[in-house]
């Protein structure tokens, strides 16, 4: 998978994410700790996660 890392993120900073993005699932993942956990939401729970966070 290619990781994309968060445009939000910084190399010093505790928030920092990535993101693969798959034709089934979007991989999300604390880019800090590439070997760490993961998790996977489908496209449409990324969509809507994404229009959730954009109004706040």
């Amino acid at each position: 998978m290619k990781w994309i890392k968060s445009s939000y993120s910084t190399d010093d900073g505790p928030a920092c994410v990535e993101v693969a993005l798959t034709p089934e699932t979007i991989h999300i993942r604390d880019s800090k700790n590439d070997g760490g956990p993961q998790f996977a939401v489908s496209p449409k729970g990324w969509a809507d996660f994404l229009s959730y966070a954009a109004q706040r």
